[in-house]
C-alpha cells in the first residue's frame, strides 16, 4: 500500500461478521462509503473493534405512517379495533393537524428507529382534502433536520381514495412536485372494482409523469372479494413498471381460493412486485369479526418467497388509532413474522432476517446497500453472533453508524443480585 496515495480511513471496524459471509473482516469507511480495508490508511481513524459480532448494513424500515405515529393518547378508543374505525378517528384528528406537531412526533419515532438501527426509511404521509399537504410539509422539514442521520423516502398517500375524494388527484401531483418521492394509493377504498382500476390509472400516470415508483396499500380485508392487487399487477405490467411498484398489506391474497390466489401469487411474480407484509398491524386488526377458527390476516409469505418474490415487512402504524403499540423495532418484527408466518427451519429464519434488510434495500431501490467499496458507509452491530440469535433475542444494536459516524451507540448492563446456580 503506497500511503501517500491511499484514501485516509474516517472509520476502521475490525473483526466485524458480516452476515451473509464465511468469517470476520475488517471494515473501512472513508468519506461516507466504504473502501477496501487493505487499501485505506488508517493513521488519525477511529478504531471500533466488532468482536466477531454480526453486522449487517443497516436495518430498512420499508412501511411506516410517521404522520399518524403516537396519536393513540389524543384521540378517542377504537372500540371496534377495526380498520373503518380507525380511519375515521384519523379523519376527525385531521382537522387539528398542525406542521409542528406531526414532525415532532415524528422525530421521536426517527430518534427511536435509529437507536434500533434503522438506516433507511420509507413513510407514507396522507395527502387528501381532509388535511391537504399539512403531513407533506411536516415531513420535508423532518426529512430535512435528519437528513444526516437516517435516509427517509415519502409517498403521497391518497387513504381517502383518489376518485372518491376529488381534489386528490390534483393534492397528489403537487405532493410529487414538492418533493415527495413516491406516488401512493389505497384502490379498495373506493366505490367498486371500476373506481379502484381509474385509481390506479391515475397512480400510475402521476407517477410517469415524474418518473417515480409506485407503493400501494392493497386490500387491506379479510375480504375474499377484494381483489385490487390483480388490477395492479396488470397495471405494472402494462406500464413496463417491473421493479418498481410495492404492494402493502395485501390481507385478503390469504383468503382467497387456492386456484385464485395461485393464478394472482403468478401475476405478482411475473409482474415483480415487492410485497410488504405489516404483521403487528394486520394481526391486531383483521379477523375481528370470525368466529374461531381466526383470519389471521398475513399475506402469504412463504407462498411469495417461494415463487422468487421480494417480500419484506414494517411498522405499518405505531401507538396511533390503527395499532396501540410499537417502537419500530426490525427485530421485534422479525420475531412475530416468523411466528405468523410459520418460520421455523433454519433456512426460513435466514429469509425473514433477510426482510429487513437485502429485500428491504431493494424496496427502496438502493444501490449502494452493502459493505463492498463504493457502498455508503452504513452499518450496525448487534449484540449476537447470529440471525437467529439476534432475532430471538432482539438484542442491543451496539453501534449504529451512518455514513462513516456513529450516530448511536446502546449497551444493556444486567447485574444479578442473588447468586446464580452454577456461577
Amino acid at each position: 500500500m503506497n500511503v501517500a496515495t491511499a484514501p485516509a480511513a474516517d472509520l476502521i471496524i475490525r473483526d466485524a461478521l458480516i452476515w451473509g459471509t464465511d468469517g470476520p473482516k475488517d471494515l473501512a469507511i472513508s468519506d461516507g462509503r466504504y473502501v477496501g480495508a487493505g487499501e485505506a490508511n488508517s493513521a488519525g481513524a477511529e478504531i471500533i473493534d466488532a468482536a466477531g459480532r454480526l453486522c449487517i448494513p443497516g436495518f430498512i424500515e420499508p412501511h411506516i405512517h410517521l404522520d399518524k405515529v403516537l396519536l393513540a393518547d389524543s384521540v378517542p378508543v377504537n372500540r371496534s379495533g377495526s380498520l373503518g374505525e380507525a380511519i375515521d378517528i384519523l379523519g376527525a384528528r385531521k382537522a387539528a393537524y398542525m406542521v409542528e406537531d406531526i414532525a415532532e412526533r415524528a422525530g421521536r419515532i426517527i430518534t427511536s428507529a435509529i437507536t434500533n438501527g434503522v438506516t433507511h426509511m420509507r413513510t407514507h404521509i396522507d395527502v387528501d382534502s381532509a388535511c391537504g399537504l399539512i403531513p407533506l410539509d411536516a415531513l420535508l422539514d423532518v426529512r430535512a433536520r435528519y437528513a444526516e442521520v437516517i435516509d427517509l423516502q415519502i409517498v403521497a398517500f391518497p387513504q381517502l381514495g383518489i376518485v372518491g375524494d376529488p381534489g386528490t388527484a390534483a393534492l397528489l401531483e403537487q405532493a410529487m412536485a414538492r418533493g415527495a418521492d413516491v406516488v401512493g394509493g389505497m384502490p379498495f377504498n373506493e366505490a367498486g372494482p371500476a373506481e379502484s382500476a381509474e385509481h390506479i390509472r391515475i397512480a400510475f400516470e402521476i407517477a410517469a409523469a415524474h418518473d417515480a415508483d409506485v407503493d400501494m396499500h392493497i386490500d387491506e380485508s379479510d375480504d375474499p372479494n377484494a381483489r385490487t392487487l390483480e388490477i395492479l399487477c396488470a397495471a405494472t405490467i402494462a406500464n413496463g413498471l417491473q421493479g418498481r411498484v410495492t404492494a402493502g398489506h395485501t390481507c385478503a391474497l390469504a383468503a382467497y381460493d387456492q386456484d385464485y390466489a395461485d393464478r394472482v401469487l403468478d401475476m405478482v411474480a411475473e409482474a415483480g412486485i415487492h410485497m410488504i407484509a405489516n404483521p403487528a398491524t394486520n394481526l391486531m386488526l383483521q379477523g375481528r369479526d370470525d368466529d374461531h377458527p381466526k383470519r389471521r390476516g398475513l399475506t402469504r409469505v412463504k407462498e411469495l418467497l417461494a415463487r422468487g418474490v421480494n417480500v419484506s415487512f414494517g411498522q405499518d402504524n405505531l401507538r396511533d388509532m390503527f395499532y396501540p403499540f410499537g417502537r419500530d423495532d426490525p427485530l421485534e418484527l422479525a420475531l412475530l413474522i416468523a411466528h405468523a408466518a410459520h418460520m421455523s427451519q433454519p433456512d426460513e429464519i435466514e429469509a425473514v432476517f433477510a426482510m429487513p434488510t437485502v429485500n428491504g434495500a431493494r424496496v427502496l431501490g438502493l444501490s449502494d446497500y452493502g459493505t463492498a467499496p463504493g457502498s455508503a458507509g452504513d452499518l450496525v452491530i448487534l449484540d449476537a453472533r447470529t440471525a437467529a440469535e439476534a432475532i430471538t433475542g432482539t438484542v442491543d444494536r451496539n453501534y449504529v453508524i451512518k455514513r462513516g459516524r456513529v450516530v448511536a451507540q446502546t449497551e444493556t448492563r444486567t447485574t444479578h443480585r442473588l447468586p446464580m446456580p452454577g456461577a
